[in-house]
């Protein structure tokens, strides 16, 4: 965690590992975290939120659904119903942006945007974090 530039947070399929790759190649050490619940965020982490630049990723209820009903047909995967249930996901999202206010964390609707303009938007982000950190 501490060697990161960046850490991405963000329930399943908010584009967390392009994101990642892609800032990557731009030079950024960035890390991703699933957001399953609070509980799946490190302690390090929980202890001290402002140890790195942190952005939560978020998307449409509506949206997930799709990206996760492709994903499951993809892998063949027909048991896990939860998964791709509206209620939910929408349960998710809600917990997913609560989390991101109580640690402070700033949160991107990743839910029109390209990787790339996810990325602008996280160097912006980054940028501020290092000014208020100095």
């Amino acid at each position: 965690i501490e060697n990161s530039d960046i850490i991405l947070i963000g329930v399943s399929r908010t584009s967390k590992t392009p994101t990642s790759i892609y800032l990557a190649n731009r030079g950024f050490k960035t890390s991703n975290i699933p957001l399953v619940n609070e509980n799946s965020l490190p302690k390090r982490l929980k202890d001290n939120p402002k140890l790195v630049c942190v952005v939560g990723l978020n998307t449409e209820a509506e949206r997930l659904v799709d990206l996760r009903r492709n994903r499951m047909s993809s892998l063949k995967e027909t048991e896990n119903k939860n998964y791709t249930k509206i209620e939910n996901i929408k349960k998710e999202i809600f917990n997913a942006k609560k989390t991101f206010k109580k640690y402070g964390w700033p949160s991107i609707d990743v839910t029109r945007k390209s990787v790339e303009e996810t990325a602008a938007s996280i160097i912006k982000i980054h940028e501020i974090y290092k000014d208020n950190v100095k």
